[in-house]
C-alpha cells in the first residue's frame, strides 16, 4: 500500500502565501526562503560534523586493535601492562562509536521528519549532455608521416610534376578538378623539395615557376585551415577569388611567393655549403698521415724558411735549415711532418720524402750522421 503521509509534512511554497495588503511581499518571501535555507545549512553542518566524529572516532579504534594485535604477538609476558590499557582504550573508543552513531541515527530520524519544501521536493535522477563534435584526429608521428609521403610520391609524382609546370590559372584549376587527391600537403612539400633540387642545378627559371605553383598550394591549404573544411572542398573558391583581381588577396600571395623563393635559394646556398664541408673533410680523411694530421695544415703552421725547402725540394737546404733552429722546436715541426706523410723516416731511393715531390730524399735520422756527431744540439733534435 502506498504511504501518502509524506505530503502532509510538506512546507507551502513562499509566493503561494496570502500576504497582508501593507507587507513588502517580494521582501517577506526573501527573508523567509533566506531562514529556510539557513536552517537546511545549519542542519547539513551538524550532520557533516557527526560524521567527521563517527569516522575519527572507528579510525582511532582500529589503530587501537592493531596496537594490540602487534603487542601480542611480540611481547605476550612482558607485554602484559601495556596490553590492559590498551584494552581499556579500546573499550572506551567503543562506547564513544556506540554514542556517535546513535547520534546519527537520531539526526536522520529528524531528517526523515522535516517538511518538504521547494528545495527539496525533488532531485535530479540523471543529468547528462550530448554533444555531437567531431572527434580529434590522432597526430601522426614523424615515421608515419615520411612513409606517407613516400608512398605518395611514389604513386603520383608525375602528377605532381605536370601540375607543377601550369602557368595559368584555369589550367591549375582544371588540373585539380581532374585529380582532387593532389590538393594536399603531400604535394606541397614535395614541390618544396623540389624547388630547392632546381636552386642547387641552378635552374633559377624553371626554380621560379614551380615556386608558383608551390605558393598556389599553400594557398589553398591555408583556405581550407581557417575554413575548418577539407582542401579538396575549397580549391575552387581560392581560384574564384585570384582570378576575380582581389587586390589584397593578389598582394598577398605575391609578398607570399617573393618570401619563399628567398627561402628557396638560403635553403640552396646552405646545402651547397655543407656539400662542400663534406667534400673538403673527405679530403682531408684522404690525405692523413700515418699520425693523423694533415700535411697541408702541418705545412702551413711550418716557419717560412722550413716551408721554402718543401717548396723547392732541397733536401740539403733542409738540413741546414735544421740545424740552425732550436733543437726542440726543430724536433717538434719534423714530427709533425712524419705524423702528416709529408716527411718519410726511412725512404730510400727514388721513393722520395715528401708526398707527392717526386724526388729522392734522405730520412730525418741522417741530419745527424752528415754533421759528425755534433753534440748534444742534433741529438734533441733527432726525432
Amino acid at each position: 500500500m502506498v504511504d501518502y503521509s509524506v505530503w502532509d509534512h510538506i512546507e507551502v511554497s513562499d509566493d503561494e502565501d496570502e500576504t497582508h495588503p501593507n507587507i513588502d511581499t517580494a521582501s517577506l518571501f526573501r527573508w523567509r526562503h533566506q531562514a529556510r535555507v539557513e536552517r537546511m545549512e545549519q542542519f547539513q553542518k551538524e550532520k557533516e560534523e557527526l560524521d567527521k566524529g563517527c569516522r575519527e572516532c572507528k579510525r582511532k579504534l582500529a589503530e587501537c586493535l592493531k596496537k594490540m594485535k602487534e603487542l601480542e604477538l611480540a611481547e605476550p609476558e612482558s607485554g602484559r601492562g601495556e596490553l590492559e590499557k590498551l584494552q581499556a582504550e579500546a573499550q572506551q573508543l567503543r562506547n564513544e562509536e556506540k554514542s556517535w552513531e546513535n547520534k546519527l541515527e537520531e539526526l536522520r530520524k529528524k531528517e526523515k521528519n522535516m517538511p518538504w519544501n521547494v528545495d527539496t521536493l525533488s532531485k535530479d535522477g540523471f543529468s547528462k549532455s550530448v554533444f555531437n563534435v567531431k572527434p580529434e584526429e590522432k597526430e601522426e608521428t614523424e615515421e608515419q608521416k615520411e612513409k606517407k609521403h613516400k608512398t605518395f610520391v611514389e604513386r603520383y609524382e608525375k602528377q605532381i610534376k605536370h601540375f607543377g609546370m601550369l602557368r595559368r590559372w584555369d589550367d591549375s584549376q582544371k588540373y585539380l578538378s581532374d585529380n582532387p587527391h593532389l590538393v594536399c600537403e603531400e604535394t606541397a612539400n614535395y614541390l618544396v623539395i623540389w624547388c630547392i633540387d632546381l636552386e642547387v642545378e641552378e635552374k633559377h627559371a624553371l626554380m621560379e615557376q614551380v615556386a608558383h605553383q608551390t605558393i598556389v598550394m599553400q594557398f589553398i591549404l591555408e583556405l581550407a585551415k581557417s575554413l575548418k573544411v577539407d582542401p579538396r572542398a575549397c580549391f575552387r573558391q581560392f581560384f574564384t577569388k585570384i582570378k576575380t583581381a582581389d587586390q589584397q588577396y593578389l598582394e598577398g600571395f605575391t609578398e607570399e611567393l617573393e618570401a619563399f623563393k628567398e627561402r628557396v635559394r638560403g635553403r640552396a646556398r646552405a646545402r651547397l655549403e655543407k656539400a662542400l664541408r663534406e667534400y673538403e673533410e673527405e679530403e682531408r680523411q684522404k690525405r692523413l698521415g700515418p699520425g693523423g694530421l694533415d700535411p697541408v695544415e702541418v705545412y702551413e703552421s711550418l716557419p717560412a724558411e722550413l716551408q721554402k725547402c718543401f717548396d723547392v725540394k732541397d733536401v740539403q737546404m733542409l738540413q741546414d735549415t735544421i740545424s740552425k733552429m732550436d733543437p726542440t722546436e726543430a724536433k717538434y715541426h719534423m714530427q709533425r711532418c712524419i705524423d702528416s706523410g709529408l716527411w718519410v723516416p726511412n725512404a730510400k731511393g727514388g721513393d722520395g720524402a715528401e708526398r707527392g715531390a717526386g724526388e729522392a730524399a734522405p730520412p730525418y735520422e741522417e741530419i745527424k750522421k752528415e754533421n759528425g756527431g755534433g753534440g748534444a744540439e742534433h741529438e734533441e733534435a733527432k726525432p
